[in-house]
């Protein structure tokens, strides 16, 4: 490849030389062409040797296919091969609802400090209104507000500058449909060095719906449950309470949605099976979610449900800016990247003065589950 980019460019030169013209821009375009052509051949060869399928993804993982190969073993590396599975299973499961000519805009980033990310997009189709999937795998020294902030839930961190690694996949759906729900997956793994390396997961998937569909939310919930189960009886109940208590929007006593799964600081019974356990979490989210879009995507609705749908929004955007730690850990991180993390936001919302619905209405009946969460599988619930 190198040899036939020298070939096609010595003619140029050639011509330039008898000119007796000034050929230094010249050397530097053939050198420039030559290094992107090296470039490329080397990537290739590397995809090559590569056990990794790269073309299921989305695009490149962030870390080198030649370490990611070397460090099959580190959790580093499984969970960054899990984390774009994931993102890629679903994203084409979300195109595949969609018209056929509505797709993901993907958009590949690298982040000054250590890492990057990959952000995929799809706006204003006819089922999504919007729909995020984001991965992202950076690493750096933990900002004074991180370490703080993880301080306050119980680690035990020094001060300065702490060596960290954090990798994650978040996705925001938010449909065009008020039949449909909104949903919200994010899973997650974090080490930071502390004379020892501290390593934990988190994460979790919750429902917002704009109109509550009590099946579809036995449905969603227990699609979570059969996964946890799989891990520990105890962790749906648990982390169900865990759910509905983070999700809570202070401001106006209701919960952002009918709730799901949420959990964070998980380091035992052991590293490997915290990541099993957050891998069936992970693989659940197209079963829990996608039969609701294909039941409710063509339901019938008018101008008065999609304004309540607008004003439920408002209280996503509040919850998200307001009182999501995930959010506000990545607008104090440096070299943030912050159209990734509003990518959650929805495209539209809608603020209204003292809105308040009746009782009796379908909307009323939906703040009252938000206000008082029941136990959707009639479960044990968790203390």
């Amino acid at each position: 490849m190198l040899y036939k980019t020298f070939k096609i460019l010595a003619p140029l030169c050639t011509y330039t030389a008898a000119k007796k013209k000034n050929f230094s821009y010249i050397g530097a375009a053939i050198f420039g062409t030559g290094f992107v052509a090296y470039s490329e051949y080397k990537r290739n060869a590397e995809m090559a040797k590569s056990n990794i399928k790269v073309d299921k993804f989305m695009a490149e993982p962030i870390t080198s296919l030649a370490q990611l190969n070397n460090s099959s073993d580190d959790m580093k590396t499984k969970v960054e091969l899990m984390i774009m599975r994931i993102q890629a299973e679903f994203c084409r499961a979300l195109e595949a609802e969609e018209d056929r000519e509505t797709k993901f805009i993907v958009d590949r980033w690298e982040r000054e400090q250590g890492g990057g990310g990959i952000t995929c997009v799809m706006q204003d189709g006819r089922i999504f209104e919007k729909a995020g999937v984001n991965i992202s795998v950076v690493s750096g020294n933990l900002p004074p507000g991180a370490i703080q902030q993880m301080r306050s839930r119980g680690k035990k961190l020094s001060d300065g500058h702490l060596p960290f690694f954090a990798a994650g996949v978040s996705a925001v759906i938010h449909p065009r449909n008020p039949m449909v729900p909104t949903i919200h997956f994010n899973y997650r793994y974090f080490e930071v060095t502390d004379r020892s390396v501290q390593w934990w997961f988190g994460g979790g998937t919750d429902l917002t719906p704009y109109y509550l569909n009590e099946e579809d939310t036995k449905h969603f919930h227990g699609s979570l449950k059969k996964a946890c189960d799989k891990h520990d009886k105890s962790y749906y109940p648990k982390f169900k309470k865990w759910c509905d208590d983070y999700f809570f929007i202070p401001h106006r006593q209701e919960r952002r949605g009918v709730g799901g799964i949420f959990f964070d600081d998980i380091d035992s019974p052991t590293k490997e099976k915290a990541f099993a356990f957050v891998t069936s979490c992970a693989d659940a989210v197209i079963p829990s979610y996608i039969p609701l879009v294909k039941q409710h995507k063509d339901d019938a609705y008018g101008y008065h449900e999609r304004q309540w749908q607008l004003l439920r929004r408002g209280r996503y955007v509040e919850f998200n800016l307001m009182y999501d730690r995930g959010t506000k850990f990545g607008l104090h991180t440096p070299g943030a990247r912050y159209e990734s993390i509003l990518m959650s936001l929805p495209l539209n919302a809608k603020w209204e003065y003292m809105h308040k619905p009746k009782p009796e209405s379908l909307e009323g009946k939906l703040l009252e589950v938000l206000r008082n969460p029941r136990n959707w599988l009639n479960t044990e619930e968790a203390k």
